[in-house]
C-alpha cells in the first residue's frame, strides 16, 4: 500500500475554479493562492447569507489511540461518498497545526484515498492563516510589554499579566520563561509563558467571529492583565485592536480546496480540542451550509472533548442546529481501551474488544443527551478480523444505533457508500431535537460539574484553592454566564490518561480557571494537561525531508 503522501502526490487535481463551480461560486469571488487553493471573498459570503441551510452533520469519535482514529479521513470519505450518490456535499474542516505534524500524530489531511489536497501545502504553511494568528497574538504581547516600559499609564501589575506569547510548534522549554533580561532598555524582568498557536485565544476568536466588526469587538475584550487595583486591562485599553485586525484581515476568509475525488472542502481555523474548543470556523461552517445540501464537519479528538465543545460552545454561540452525528470507532482503539498495548493492537482479541467497547457505549449515550441522531461507523483497518467487525456491528444494533463499516481509507468514496446511505436514512427518518447540555444561567462551578458528571462519568469535582479563587473573581467580573471550555487529556474520559475504557465515579481535578473574554468562554484546566505540548523521543520531524527535485518525503 502506498503512503498517504505518495497517494496525494500522484493525485491529479482540478483547478480550484472548477471545484468552486460545483458550489456555484463565481470566479470573481475567489482570491487565488496558486492553482489549487483560494480564499472566498467577504462580498460573496454576504451575498449567500440569506440562502436556506443544508443539513449539518458532525463527525466525532471515541477516545483515540495516540495515532488518532480517522475522523478527518471519515469526514473526507463521507463527502466523497455523497458525491458517488449524486448528492451535493461540502466538507468543512480545521487547518492542521505544525505541532502534531512534526510531533507524533502526523498531518491532518485525512488518509489513504480519503484525503484533502494539496496535502503538503495544507499540512505546512497553507495560506498563512496560522502565521497571521501567531503574529497578532505576539503583537499584542509586544504592545503590552512596551506599554509597561514606556511609563505604564494603565498601572498594569506585572505580577498579574495573563497574556501569553505563542508559536505553532511543540516546544516544552517555552512553557515557562523569563523575559526582559538585560539592561534598562530591554524591558522589565518578569516570568512569561508560551502556548501553542492552536490554543491561543485569538485562534478561538477567529473561529467564532461572524465578521470584521465582530472580530474587532472580540479582540477588544481580550484580557491581557490586571492593574494594581485588580481590574482587567484589555487589548482595547492598549489600543491594539486595529493593528491586530489588520494582520487577521485575510485570515478571516475561509479557504477552498478539494478532496482526491474533487469534492469541495472549506478549511478554516484550527483550535485543538484537548486545550481549546476544537472546531473549524463558524464562518466556514455557515458558508458550507449555504453552498450545499449537506455540510460535513468534524470536531477534534473524542466526543467527550470535540463534540461536547461543538455543541455547548460553537452551536450555542452561532445558533447552529446539527442534524446528525457520525461517531467514528476503530477496532484498534476499542482494544486499546480494553487494555491492549499499542504493539499488539493488530492481533485479534475479542476479550479486549468486549472490555473496551464500553467506551463506545458511553459516547453513544453522551451524543443522545444532545438530542442528535447517531450513526456509528467503524473505520476499517487491514488488521481487523471478521469476528471483531461482527462483534461491534451486533453491539450497535442491539442498542438500536445505526451502524456502517467505512472503507474510505482503502477505497475512497466508493468505500463510504454504506456509511453515506445510513446517514441519509437517518436524516430522512429521524428529526434532530438538538439541545445544549446546560443553561447559561448555571454557575461556572455547576457547568463544570455538569460536564464532568454527564459527559465524563465523574463522581465529583475537586477545585484547587487557586481555581476556587479564580472562579469567584471571574463570576464577580461578570463572566458567570459564559460556557466552559474543558481542557482535558484526550485518551481517557477522566483526567487521567491511563484510565481507559469507561471509568466512573472518579474525582476530576480542576487546577486552574481563566477567561477567554474575547472568545466568550471560561477555560478549566484539568489534570496534567498543558497548553504548550512537547515533542516525543522520536518526533515525526526527524523523518521528513525534501529531495533535490523539491519533493517532500516522510510527511505521512
Amino acid at each position: 500500500m502506498k503512503t498517504d503522501l505518495e497517494i496525494a502526490q500522484e493525485a491529479v487535481m482540478d483547478p480550484i475554479g472548477k471545484v468552486a463551480e460545483k458550489l456555484g461560486i463565481p470566479e470573481d469571488a475567489l482570491e487565488l493562492y496558486g492553482k489549487y487553493k483560494a480564499k472566498i471573498s467577504d462580498e460573496y459570503l454576504d451575498q449567500i447569507r440569506e440562502r436556506p441551510n443544508g443539513k449539518l452533520i458532525l463527525v466525532t469519535a471515541i477516545n483515540p489511540t495516540p495515532a488518532g482514529e480517522g475522523k478527518t479521513t471519515t469526514s473526507v470519505g463521507l463527502g466523497q461518498a455523497f458525491g458517488k450518490l449524486g448528492k451535493k456535499a461540502v466538507v468543512a474542516l480545521r487547518e492542521p497545526s505544525l505541532g502534531p505534524c512534526f510531533g507524533i500524530k502526523g498531518g491532518a489531511a485525512g488518509g489513504g484515498y480519503a484525503q484533502v489536497v494539496p496535502m503538503e501545502e495544507l499540512n505546512l504553511h497553507f495560506t498563512g492563516d496560522f502565521h497571521a494568528i501567531t503574529s497578532a497574538n505576539n503583537l499584542l504581547a509586544a504592545l503590552l510589554d512596551n506599554h509597561i516600559q514606556q511609563g505604564n499609564e494603565l498601572q498594569i501589575d506585572s505580577r498579574q499579566i495573563v497574556w501569553k506569547r505563542c508559536m505553532d510548534m511543540n516546544d516544552r522549554v517555552l512553557r515557562n520563561i523569563v523575559v526582559g533580561i538585560g539592561d534598562k532598555m530591554d524591558g522589565f524582568v518578569r516570568e512569561d509563558h508560551f502556548v501553542i498557536t492552536v490554543a491561543s485565544e485569538i485562534m478561538a476568536i477567529l473561529c467564532l467571529a461572524e465578521d470584521m466588526r465582530d472580530l474587532k469587538e472580540r479582540l477588544s475584550r481580550i484580557i491581557v492583565a490586571y492593574n494594581y487595583a485588580g481590574k482587567p486591562v484589555t487589548a482595547g485599553d492598549l489600543q491594539a485592536v486595529g493593528s491586530m485586525a489588520a494582520l487577521l484581515k485575510d485570515a478571516m476568509k475561509p479557504n477552498l480546496i478539494q478532496t482526491l475525488e474533487h469534492t469541495p472542502v472549506l478549511v478554516h481555523g484550527g483550535p485543538f480540542a484537548n486545550i481549546a474548543h476544537g472546531c473549524n470556523s463558524v464562518r466556514a461552517t455557515r458558508a458550507a451550509l449555504k453552498m450545499a445540501d449537506y455540510c460535513i464537519t468534524e470536531a477534534g479528538f473524542g466526543a467527550d472533548l470535540g463534540a461536547e465543545k461543538f455543541f455547548d460552545i460553537k452551536c450555542r454561540m452561532a445558533e447552529l442546529k446539527p442534524d446528525a452525528a457520525v461517531l467514528v470507532a476503530t477496532i484498534r482503539a476499542l482494544k486499546y481501551n480494553g487494555g491492549v498495548a499499542k504493539p499488539d493492537l493488530g492481533v485479534e482479541n475479542l476479550d479486549a474488544l468486549e472490555r473496551g467497547i464500553v467506551n463506545l457505549e458511553k459516547h453513544i449515550e453522551n451524543l443522545h443527551k444532545y438530542g442528535v441522531p447517531v450513526v456509528v461507523t467503524l473505520n476499517s483497518f487491514v488488521s481487523d478480523t471478521e469476528a471483531e467487525i461482527r462483534f461491534v456491528r451486533k453491539f450497535c444494533e442491539e442498542r438500536h444505533c445505526e451502524f456502517a463499516l467505512s472503507e474510505v481509507w482503502e477505497k475512497g468514496g466508493e468505500g463510504g457508500r454504506e456509511l453515506a446511505g445510513k446517514v441519509l436514512t437517518t436524516l430522512e427518518s429521524n428529526e434532530s431535537h438538538f439541545k445544549v447540555l446546560y443553561e447559561d444561567s448555571l454557575s461556572l462551578e455547576d457547568k463544570i460539574r455538569t460536564v464532568a458528571a454527564e459527559i465524563y462519568g465523574a463522581g465529583s469535582v475537586a477545585f484547587t484553592a487557586a481555581a476556587k479563587k479564580q472562579l469567584k473573581k471571574l463570576t464577580e467580573l461578570g463572566f458567570g454566564k459564559f460556557p466552559v471550555c474543558m481542557a482535558k487529556n484526550q485518551y481517557s474520559l477522566s483526567d487521567d490518561p491511563k484510565r481507559l475504557g469507561r471509568p466512573s465515579g472518579f474525582e476530576l481535578t480542576v487546577r486552574e480557571v481563566y477567561v477567554s473574554a474575547g472568545a466568550g468562554f471560561v477555560v478549566a484546566l484539568t489534570g496534567d494537561v498543558v497548553t504548550m505540548p512537547g515533542l516525543s523521543k522520536k518526533p515525526s520531524a526527524i523523518g521528513i525531508d525534501v529531495n533535490e527535485n523539491g519533493v517532500i518525503t516522510g510527511l505521512f
